[in-house]
């Protein structure tokens, strides 16, 4: 019994009562900061706590998302691997800035490959006779009816941001969607006087549209603040926009400023030229493909090239199940890659030019 009063002293002595100041009734009961040298503030975090990555650290869009235009449409906001996040910022919280200026040519040029011109040629033959999604809704045609100069310009970029794994089709349909949300035009002012759902909802429909929206408003602030709202005209400045790469940076030159100076490789670039053995060894990525297109194709052709093979991968040339049989490349051995079918009703491989050998394994849609 001594030992249980003493508990309750003890206990006693831990805690003090008072009056609730709004019910004289009724005891509150707190710790007693006089007890024992007890402090009365609240304990202090755990150090083990960790913060976790912001989503603004994420890669912008063309390192985030795998492919362009290339005829399938991932879920708009399914990101492969999980993200960690810490506390939300504002959506306006500036994205970071790229380090590195864009690597301009390659130390030693890659080698010519042989036959490429009559190889070029036979594509473009080929895409006189066929009209591709991107001929009629491709990003250097949504801003087209824009009147004033730098609201095209805008367009054009907002175009080329939205692209990014999404179909021509849907692209265009977003652009129209927007130019309507917006008031009927699609300018820094109009981006930035706009509330984040009305973008977002404007174009849910393409891939990463979350993301995206958010990039377009933080394009739209920089735009204003520090290039008199107008589009860059150089491919560093371009990246330094929240989602540009160098991808979209040379596109957006050939289109909105008429400026050719680099390749705008996408993934329908990458694969085609993959395919035709042009890369020794075969490239990895789009910037690898950039660099070594670059070191050896004349410049007259760099503006058009991704015109070109952006619609031959949309109609013959496609992702899987490339239309061989339809292909005037493979009759004449131009491609490693190709397959067609035999008598039997089998595939089998069409005869490749010796030099392209070595290239044929690295071909997609085998």
């Amino acid at each position: 019994m001594s030992f249980m009063r003493r508990s309750a002293s003890s206990a006693a002595a831990l805690i003090a009562a008072r009056p609730s100041p709004y019910h004289a009734s009724v005891m509150l009961y707190e710790p007693n900061p006089s007890a024992n040298g007890t402090s009365s503030e609240s304990p202090r975090r755990s150090k083990r706590l960790k913060l976790e990555e912001h989503v603004d650290n994420l890669p912008d869009i063309e390192d985030a998302i795998s492919s362009n235009n290339s005829g399938s449409k991932t879920q708009a906001d399914v990101v492969a691997t999980p993200v960690k996040r810490r506390k939300a910022t504002s959506s306006a919280s500036p994205s970071p800035k790229k380090g590195k200026p864009v690597r301009v040519a390659l130390d030693t040029p890659h080698p010519t490959p042989q036959r490429w011109e009559e190889t070029y040629k036979s594509i473009k033959k080929m895409r006189d006779n066929i009209v591709a999604p991107v001929d009629t809704m491709g990003c250097d045609q949504l801003g087209l009816s824009e009147m004033d100069p730098k609201n095209r310009r805008i367009t054009t970029l907002i175009s080329l941001m939205l692209s990014s794994q999404t179909k021509d089709e849907v692209t265009s349909a977003a652009i129209a969607a927007l130019k309507d949300a917006l008031g009927g035009t699609i300018s820094v002012d109009s981006i930035i006087s706009a509330e984040e759902t009305t973008i977002s909802s404007a174009i849910a429909k393409v891939g990463f549209w979350r993301r995206k929206t958010q990039y377009i408003k933080q394009t739209a602030v920089k735009l204003r603040d520090e290039f008199d709202s107008d589009v860059p005209k150089t491919v560093d400045d371009l990246c330094s926009l929240p989602g540009v790469g160098p991808k979209m940076a040379f596109l957006a030159l050939h289109s909105a400023w008429d400026l050719n100076v680099g390749i705008g490789v996408d993934v329908h670039v990458h694969r085609i030229t993959n395919r035709l053995g042009w890369h020794k060894p075969a490239t990895k990525n789009p910037e690898e493909t950039r660099l070594n297109l670059q070191s050896w194709l004349p410049k007259e052709y760099h503006r058009e090239i991704n015109h070109l093979l952006v619609g031959f991968g949309q109609t013959i040339c496609i992702p899987v199940n490339p239309k061989c049989e339809q292909c005037s490349l493979s009759a004449a051995g131009l491609c490693p890659s190709a397959k067609v079918k035999s008598s039997t009703g089998k595939k089998r491989k069409a005869k490749a030019l010796p030099e392209l050998e070595a290239s044929s394994s690295n071909g997609e849609g085998k």
